[in-house]
Formats: structure tokens, sequence, C-alpha cells
């Protein structure tokens, strides 16, 4: 196999490493990476706008013909020896496929009729992010909102996702003010995940209509504020000792009954 890359020196590997560990790197080039075959083969499939393809050479050899048979006109494939690939990997056993992205140029955000949204708001922790937004695919959720989250690009929240990062509709809107106005002249009715003893069991709020529940910190919730600013609260009944949830675990009951409105709505 010729023309294979060794050295960590080379420039296209020390971009996948400032990608892979800076924010402040992915967007000054608009870029992000990925790691592993099966994110690697959705962002093929979903056409993501993958610019390289690195492999390393027993990838090359084990996968090789299974990507190199998807439309990489676009993309340019490097191979890397074994030695780099782990190098370069962010996880304990690598399969040895890396790829950069293009951040998509995001686009606003259309409300459908009886649409069911969620609004992340102040989640730091980029495993809980990932995993929403994989649950918020799986169920049929029409978009999420990111408001001072972590970033969704970060290589955690990208492999969290398990591919579905590529698939749903995502918006990022830091500005409360704007967030809100947002949603009001949609008409969205909006509801905040609480553990306020006076908030309405969530198997009896009604989900009806155009519908945003707000999802707050993993340690503090949401604030005070943005919790008074919606129409209503929302409360999980739990048992014994036990007064909150992982915020993935609380989004995935959450949106789980928003959905089985949707169906009788239907």
């Amino acid at each position: 196999m010729e023309n294979i890359v060794k050295s960590k020196d080379n420039p296209l590997i020390k971009l996948y490493q400032k990608l892979s560990s800076s924010k402040k790197e992915r967007l000054q080039y608009g870029l992000f990476v990925l790691e592993g075959l099966r994110i690697t083969e959705d962002a093929l499939r979903e056409e993501s706008g993958l610019s390289h393809l690195i492999l390393t050479c027993a990838a090359a050899e084990k996968y090789g013909d299974m990507l190199f048979q998807a439309d990489l006109k676009n993309a340019r494939v490097v191979v890397v020896s074994n030695e780099l690939g782990r190098k370069i990997s962010s996880t304990d056993n690598t399969q040895g496929i890396f790829a950069i992205c293009r951040i998509p140029q995001e686009k606003n955000i259309v409300f459908s009729e009886n649409g069911k949204y969620i609004v992340l708001f102040g989640l730091q922790d980029p495993g809980n992010a990932g995993m929403i937004i994989r649950t918020a695919d799986a169920l049929g959720i029409d978009g999420i909102i990111m408001s001072g989250c972590c970033d969704l690009y970060s290589p955690k929240v990208i492999r969290s996702t398990m591919g579905s990062i590529f698939r749903m509709n995502i918006n990022i809107e830091n500005d409360t003010e704007r967030l809100f106005s947002l949603l009001e002249e949609n008409n969205v009715i909006t509801s905040a995940a609480v553990t306020d003893s006076g908030a309405l069991p969530v198997t009896d709020y009604n989900f009806g209509g155009k519908q945003a529940v707000f999802i707050g910190n993993e340690g503090n919730g949401l604030p005070c504020d943005i919790s008074g600013r919606c129409s209503g609260k929302i409360i999980i009944p739990m048992h014994g000792n036990i007064n909150s949830l992982n915020a993935a675990m609380a989004a995935g009951i959450l949106m789980w009954e928003m959905k089985r409105v949707s169906q009788s709505e239907a």
C-alpha cells in the first residue's frame, strides 16, 4: 500500500486533532470530526458534507470495500499507519475509521402544525446531549433547540448521537429573548420540566397542539426566570426519596408522552 501517512505532523492529521480537541477550531474551519464505522456510514448515507475519510491500513483492508462503495467524489481518502490511527483516536479500541465533515449551514426552524419540540437550556454534559438527540430521532420529535448548551459538534456529542445528528432538525439560539420571541411568534405552547411540587404530573399534562418542552441543566435544572416564562410546568412523579432523574432519562420520558399525545391527535 503506497502513500501511507505515518507522521503526526502531517497537515491533515494536525487539522483532525485540532478539530477533535477545540470548539474554537471547529468554528474557525467550519468542520467537525467523526470516528467509527457506523457514524461514518451514516454521514455518507445522509450526504452530510464529508470532506475527508481517514483509514488506518487495517481498516482499509477490513472495511475499504464497504466504504468505497459510497459516493466519495467530494471526499479525499487518506490511509494512515495503524500506529498513527491509535494516536489520534479518542477511544480505547479504535476501528481505525475517521472522517472530517463540514458543519452544515443552520436553517431557520419550521414549526409544523401539532409539532412536538424540545428546548435544551444550559445542558452541559455531551453524553446527555447526544443521548437526547438520539432519543428524539427514535421517537419522531420534530425538532430540537439548544440554548447555552455544550458544543453540538464536540466528538462526545457526535458519538453519543449514534448518527442521529445527521437526521434531526437542530437549531441553536443562545439569546433568551430571541428564543422566546421565536416560540411566541409561531404560537408554540411552552412547558418547563421542573421538580416543583406544584407542577402538573406529566401524565396529566395536555400536550395537544404545537408544543415545546424546556429541559434544563443536569445539576441545577431550569432557572426560575426561564421556567416562569413558560406556559406550564411539568413534573415526573417519582417514588421514595428520589426527586430528580438524569437529564437524558427525563427527556426520554417527556418526549415519549408528547409523541403519545400527538399520535392521538392524528
